[in-house]
Order: structure tokens, then sequence, then C-alpha cells
């Protein structure tokens, strides 16, 4: 057998903090083969990123390898002098980042980045846009001389991560890493970049370690998965054995936090894994996720297990064949509940429109959007990026004033246009969490001082009853008292997202817009944060419009769901409805292309292109262009109207929603998908 590309014998790695160093990666050992993809699954904090930093010696200056080795394509990355390092990383190594727009340089056209990557490997100046050119053709963008033109600010986020790969992938590297490519891009385009990356490393031949907390995604991707835990790894083997059989516990907890076959917050909360990772540095005497195991007993407390052999893969558990037995955890009984279609609307859109001025152009992007939300519903907005969705959210804050004509009402009453306009009743009344909490909170203040301050501004609390409320919201969200005086750098991802919440419920909110709050995190404190959200709805009769790529996740919290393109409506309904269709051609190719755990087949509908700009949007159905049922003229002439497929239920097409129906049925058929049922 040849060499593998990389492999990390007994990699150990510490961080200096608080005057000690502190150990985040303990002996790891795995090894890639030559055009493998390996994927690192794990909590935030487990060391996955660390791995990746080490494998390129990327680590911050408090960074230090203990111990062990990375061999990469034969040498020892750590031994290396500057010079060979700098010649490594330049052509046998790339990595792509989860933010491709941090990555890009924004003062600088993506044509003269990418060349200049062809620039270091030593291609002769009259190649370098030549090979600049083809390099974006495969990944498959359409128009790549228009793209080298361009700068990222002026590119979607789909396209600025194929950009990305691109400048990874001109060095023919012999190694790629990937770390969370795919996290906040929409489902369309992540199964996109997905199938791009997986093709392109076929036909270069190259080595991909795979890091990410989207486990369907790996499920895709890779042929093996190893799966850290308080950096160590707990758990490798063959993709489809660890993510269909697992024989760890942690796997085995991991795999129940995803929303699965359909599961729905009126029915069952999402499992959850008790407690929290061990702090870098922790002494542990025993197996790494024994205080957390309902499993464990005094020996895992006491004695460390080895990583060995379970049956053709590696468990690091004293009783592996135990490990489905692992309880759930799970919250108390779900109340179940539904909002009263009888109640009067909390709140109510009418012909809600944006147009912006751009050039002495007139640019719509969102186009007479109506809806209502009763006290206690949950209406999920999903699309692709540019749908209009954020917009949407930020008229209904107040932040983008709409277009004359389009009304807004909370309880029956005209909210103001801007949130200047707005009294102090309506600005609490209708509240944001925000998708990324490192942004949302101040970083200078502590926990009790965010929330106290949300408290006498929103609340209007004062002395005793500000310290009474302050501790009830803090219970609410399931923050100890402990956490009050941390500062938001020193909270794990999760944490931060309960203070954030914490903060948007401090004046008891009529209405609560979500974007996007769980993209970013991992797949146990996602469900952790779901299931506090509809423990919150239930508690305090709250409405969410919770805006999500994630299609599990939306059909987990929400009552019914809307479905933006271009800035309109194309198809709105009950939940379960849209997900069992009929569906618009355009809600079917999202459907379609939401990765799950036990898919093997491509049962994908491709779209061609990207979605439209605003600026010039296609003559009649706005998604003609890309229509995978377009039936002709009058798709290219005609808008369609929002009819009625059943009682609650809209699609805007030209195609009558028992031929949709029928269409669709024909087409699972002819893939044969066949869903498993949940674990």
């Amino acid at each position: 057998m040849s060499e593998p590309t990389l492999r990390l014998d007994r990699l150990s790695v510490t961080y200096r903090a608080g005057g000690r160093d502190r150990a985040v990666l303990r002996d790891v050992s795995f090894e890639i083969a030559r055009g493998e993809s390996y994927g690192l699954v794990g909590e935030s904090g487990c060391g996955k990123s660390t791995v990746a930093l080490t494998a390129v010696r990327y680590l911050p200056r408090n960074g230090n390898i203990s111990g062990g080795s990375v061999i990469l394509d034969g040498a020892d990355v750590i031994r290396l002098g500057p010079e060979a390092l700098r010649r490594l990383r330049a052509k046998q190594l790339s990595m792509v980042y989860q933010d491709p727009g941090k990555a890009l340089n924004p003062s600088i056209s993506v044509g003269r980045q990418l060349v200049e990557v062809f620039e270091i490997v030593g291609v002769r100046p009259a190649e370098r846009e030549d090979r600049a050119l083809e390099m974006l053709k495969k990944v498959r963008i359409a128009d790549p001389g228009s793209v080298m033109q361009r700068y990222p600010h002026q590119l979607s986020g789909g396209m600025q991560q194929r950009v990305a790969i691109a400048m990874a992938l001109a060095n023919d590297p012999k190694m790629l890493i990937l770390d969370e490519p795919t996290t906040g891009l929409d489902a369309t385009v992540e199964a996109e970049v997905l199938d791009l990356i997986t093709d392109l490393g076929r036909e270069l031949g190259t080595s991909i370690l795979f890091i990410s907390h989207n486990l369907a995604a790996v499920a895709k991707m890779c042929d093996r998965v190893g799966v850290l835990y308080a950096g160590m790894l707990v758990e490798e083997g063959q993709t489809r054995e660890i993510l269909g059989s697992p024989r760890h516990p942690y796997t085995v907890a991991l795999l129940r936090c995803l929303p699965q076959g359909g599961q729905r917050k009126a029915h069952i909360r999402l499992n959850t894994i008790p407690g929290f990772l061990p702090t870098p540095g922790a002494l542990m005497p025993g197996c790494p996720f024994a205080e957390r195991c309902a499993l464990a007993d005094d020996r895992c407390r006491t004695e460390t297990p080895e990583l060995r052999d379970a049956g053709g893969r590696l468990v690091r558990c004293h009783y592996p064949d135990r490990a489905t037995d692992l309880p759930r955890s799970l919250p108390s009984d779900v109340a179940r509940q539904k909002p009263a279609s009888e109640a009067a609307p909390v709140l109510r859109v009418s012909n809600l429109s944006k147009t912006y001025s751009q050039g002495g152009h007139a640019i719509r992007v969102v186009t007479e959007v109506s809806f209502s939300l009763l006290p206690g519903e949950t209406l999920g907005l999903v699309g692709e990026s540019g749908s209009g969705k954020t917009t949407l959210a930020r008229m209904l804050l107040g932040l983008v004033e709409p277009d004359l004509g389009g009304i807004i009402e909370l309880d029956g009453k005209s909210l103001a246009a801007s949130l200047g306009q707005r009294r102090d009743e309506e600005v609490k009344a209708v509240q944001i969490i925000f998708q990324n909490p490192d942004s949302a909170l101040n970083r200078s203040h502590s926990v009790a001082r965010i929330i106290g301050r949300a408290l006498r501004r929103l609340g209007g609390f004062r002395s005793a009853d500000l310290s009474n409320r302050l501790d009830a919201l803090v219970k609410a969200v399931r923050l100890a008292p402990r956490h009050l005086a941390l500062r938001p750098r020193q909270l794990s991802g999760g944490l931060k997202q309960r203070v954030a919440i914490a903060r948007s419920f401090a004046g008891d909110p009529r209405v609560v817009v979500c974007d996007e709050p769980t993209s970013s995190l991992d797949v146990s404190v996602q469900a952790a944060i779901l299931n506090l959200l509809a423990e919150l709805q239930l508690e305090r009769d709250v409405s969410y419009v919770f805006i999500s790529h994630d299609l599990g996740v939306v059909r987990y919290l929400s009552d019914r769901i809307a479905v933006l393109y271009l800035g309109r409506i194309m198809e709105m309904g009950p939940s379960e409805r849209v997900f069992e269709g009929p569906n618009h051609p355009y809600t079917e190719a999202l459907l379609s292309a939401t990765l799950k755990l036990d898919d093997t087949r491509d049962a994908r509908i491709r779209l061609s292109g990207e979605i439209p700009s605003a600026a010039n949007p296609p003559f009649g159905c706005v998604f003609q262009n890309r229509c995978p049922r377009k039936l002709g003229a009058i798709c290219e002439t005609l808008e369609p109207p929002l009819t009625e497929a059943e009682p609650g239920h809209v699609i805007r097409c030209h195609i009558r929603a028992v031929d949709l129906e029928r269409l669709q049925r024909q087409y699972k058929a002819s893939v044969q998908i066949v869903e498993s049922p949940p674990n």
C-alpha cells in the first residue's frame, strides 16, 4: 500500500492560558489515504479546528505541539524549517475556511486574487489569467470572465465559497482541509458545493480532511469518519458504519440530537447531551465522556479506555456493545398545544414591498408579501440567499422602511414603518435573535450587565424588581448563576446564544424574529436551543418568525412555512403539507437538496444557475428560467397568482396542484426514495 497523504501519530497540543499549559489534543492518531475523504466530527471545543491548524502549523502563539508527529506526504511538518514549510503550504496543501467573506481580500478583485495563487506556484505570467479562468469554470461558475472583474462583496455566499475552493485547488494540492465549508449556505448551494468538492477531489486525486458539525454532509462526503471528544478520538471507521450503527455512547448521543423522521415540537422534544464538555486542561482520570454518560460506572470514571478494535472500527469505550442502550436525554413530557386558529392574529402583514435605488435603477427585493401570525405560532421562512428573507425580517423590526402601501399590524394596530417612530411598548413587543451572538453581544460587558440593561430599557425594571426578574430570566433560558459574572468570550457558542435569547425576551415580546439562530451551532447545542425556544413559546405564548437554511430544523419548530424566491412568496402552508406536497417546483428542489444521513441515492433536482438579480428579474414567473417543470410561453409572459391548493396551503404556479402532485409522485417513484425510520 502507498504511504498515506496525512498521518497524525499520537499528536498532543496544549494552549498556554492562565499561567499554565492546557491540553486540547491528547494522543490523536489517524491517517488519510491518497484520494480519500476523512470526516472529523464533534461538538465545538472538541479540538477539530486545532487538528487542522496543527496540520498546517498555523497554531496561535500560545499553542504548542507537546507530543507526536504530523507527516504530510512524507514530510514531518513539525520539523520543517520556514522555507520548506512555505513551499509545502504553497504547493502541497490548501485550506478552505468556514467564512469565505473573511478569507477573501475585500479590496482586491477576485481575478487578481486567483492569479496571485498561480504566481506563487510559479506559473508563467502569460498563462496565469487563462489558468484562473479555467479554474473558475471547474468550480462551475457560469460567467468566469465577469466574476474575475468583481470584488468578493459583489458575490453571493455560495459564489464566494466556490472562488475560495478554486483558489484552494489552483495549486493541485495533495491535501485539502475543509473547516466547516458549508455553514450558513442554503440547501441548494450546500449540495452543489459538496458535489463540486467530491468531483474535483476524484478528478485531481486529492485527499480531503472534512471538518463539520453537519453529520449529513459528512455522510455524503466522507469515506471514513473520526469522532473527537475533549481532544481525544473516541470512535473511527467507515462512515456508513459509524453513522449507521455507532458503538460509542457519545456518537450515539450526537446522532440522536438531530431532528429525524419528521419530529415536531408539538409531539416530542429533541434529544440532548446533558452537561458540558470538560474544560481545556481538565484532569480526566477516566473516560472523558464519563460525566455525561448515563452508562458510566466506577471503572469508566477511574480508568481511561484505550482506542481498540471493535469489529472493523476503533472505539474508545470499556463497553462498546452497550452503547445503543444509552438512555435518551429528553425534557419532561410535552404539553401538546397548537395555536388557536380562531384567535386574532398577533401580527398581520399586507402587501409589504421594498424597493432600493441603485445607479438610477429601481431594484425591488421584496414584492407584495402578505401573511398573518397567530399567538404562539411559528412561521418558518425559507429560500436561497438573496430571496428577501432578511430584508423582510428587517421591515418587521422597523430597521428597514417598506414601500408606501405596505402595512404591518401588531394586535390589530398599525406599526410605524421606522423603529425610531415606534413607541417603547411596540419596540419591546417585536424583538430579534441574531445568527451570530459574537457580533450581537458586547464583549466588554458581563452577562448580568447585558441582560440587566435589556431589562431596564425594555421592561422598565429597577432595583429589587430588576434583580428578581434577572434571576427568573436566567433560569428560564437554563443559564446558571455562575454565568452572570462572565463575559461573552468566556462562554461557549450555545451559552452565548442563550444570553442573546434572554436579552430578546427581557421585555416579554409578542413576536420574536429568529434569524438563523442555530446555523453556527453543533448538533447537541442546536437541539438544546431548539428545545428552549419551543419551551419558551409554550410558557409565554410568544410567536416566532423563524428564518433558517436547515429545513429539518424548520420542520421541527414551524407550524407554517413560507417559501420565498426573489422577494415573492412562492408557497405557504402548514408545515407538514409543505413537506408532503404537492409543492411549488422551487420548494420541491429545495426539499430534494436537503441532506439526510440515510440517503444513498442521488435524488436531488439540480437547478441551473443562481438566483437572478433583483435588478433584472425574469419576465413572467420569476422562477421560469430555472424551473425543471416549465410549461412554456405562459411561464415566460405571465406571473402566476397565489392559488389555493387546499385550505390554508397556497402555491404560486401555472401548473395545477393536482398535476404538481402527480408529477412529483412520479419523480419520487423514479428515484425510489426510501426514508428510514428514526432511530
